[in-house]
């Protein structure tokens, strides 16, 4: 059988800048090293050991041998998480460790293996929580964050695609047996629903997300970043998304709680901290989002402030980065 292929718009990104993957030594990760190798991508490793099982001494030990074979820098974190929510704690670990590494490193792009199996799991849970269409859609193959871009080059493969391509070629991989029950949610999903519903209807299901996201392009939020760390969101009905995709960047994924949260204070034209760490000020125009800052401000700083009608919640912020408010006269 051809390759698996990559997404060419991908590709084309990951060729001209740094790149670091996101690695498990799973069917999908290990499928990617190979096809970003053979189409000519350079990239060093990421990986996370969990302490959960025993093979995952076997998988690092393995990772460090491939990584050494193809002349490759390898970044291996280990840690012990709780039991109560290991998927939410395991994700939030592992992002924290490959944006570290990408601010220490420079690291332009973050690669990740998410192929449509994966897509369609989530937009399966995320249509059981009650969501949108930004928030169904979820992954994207490129998307950018704070300090580098994620990309998923796979994400118009099916993952029988890339263990057929490892079996034919007899590369080795590791299977992870959590992965294949139904205690975690993402299990119970891929088993019950979204396995057995592509391998019926993968083709009619991978046209309907072309459509959706088509249609999503109608609902693209305006976005602009005048200076560091600082985002304003065109008022209008795509807002929300706006400020969400704002949050991303600036390494905050919003929950369902959150976001009702800032629909309720954007609403009331109320401003909010979400997460500790980010400011969202309700402004006339445009919502600011920021990170979050309470420096002792200046009475001259405060009162331009006032006069451009930034909002008090991300005041601090301005303040204590040096930003020059003046950026804002033509935007406000």
């Amino acid at each position: 059988m051809n390759a698996p292929a990559l997404s060419l718009k991908t590709l084309e990104t990951l060729k001209s800048g740094q790149n670091l993957l996101a690695f498990s030594h799973g069917v999908d990760s290990t499928a990617l090293f190979y096809l970003l190798d053979e189409a000519g991508v350079k990239f060093d490793l990421a990986i996370v050991d969990y302490n959960v099982r025993a093979q995952s001494k076997d998988e690092i030990t393995s990772a460090r041998q491939l990584a050494l074979k193809f002349n490759k820098q390898i970044y291996v974190k280990s840690v012990c998480l709780g039991a109560s929510n290991f998927e939410h704690e395991a994700r939030a670990a592992r992002y924290e460790f490959f944006s570290e590494i990408c601010r220490e490193h420079g690291y332009e792009n973050l690669i990740l293996a998410h192929q449509f199996d994966d897509k369609f799991e989530w937009f399966l849970m995320q249509l059981g929580r009650g969501a949108g269409l930004s928030e169904l859609l979820g992954m994207q193959e490129l998307e950018a964050r704070e300090d580098y871009v994620i990309a998923r080059p796979l994400l118009g493969v099916r993952k029988c695609e890339l263990e057929r391509f490892l079996r034919e070629r007899n590369l080795k991989y590791f299977t992870d047996e959590t992965n294949l029950t139904e205690r975690f949610k993402r299990g119970f999903i891929r088993a019950k629903f979204s396995e057995p519903f592509l391998d019926e209807y993968f083709s009619g299901v991978k046209k309907s997300f072309e459509f959706l996201a088509a249609d999503a392009l109608n609902l693209t939020p305006e976005i602009s970043n005048p200076a560091a760390k600082i985002y304003l969101v065109k008022r209008g009905p795509s807002e929300l998304r706006g400020v969400d995709q704002a949050c991303k960047r600036l390494g905050l994924v919003l929950s369902s709680a959150q976001r009702n949260e800032c629909v309720r204070c954007l609403e009331n034209g109320a401003d909010c901290v979400l997460g500790g760490k980010v400011a969202v000020g309700a402004g006339e125009k445009f919502i600011f989002v920021t990170p979050y800052a309470k420096p002792a401000m200046e009475k001259k700083f405060k009162e331009a402030c006032r006069q451009l009608a930034v909002p008090p919640i991300n005041r601090g912020f301005l303040f204590a980065s040096g930003t020059d408010i003046a950026l804002f006269e033509e935007l406000l």
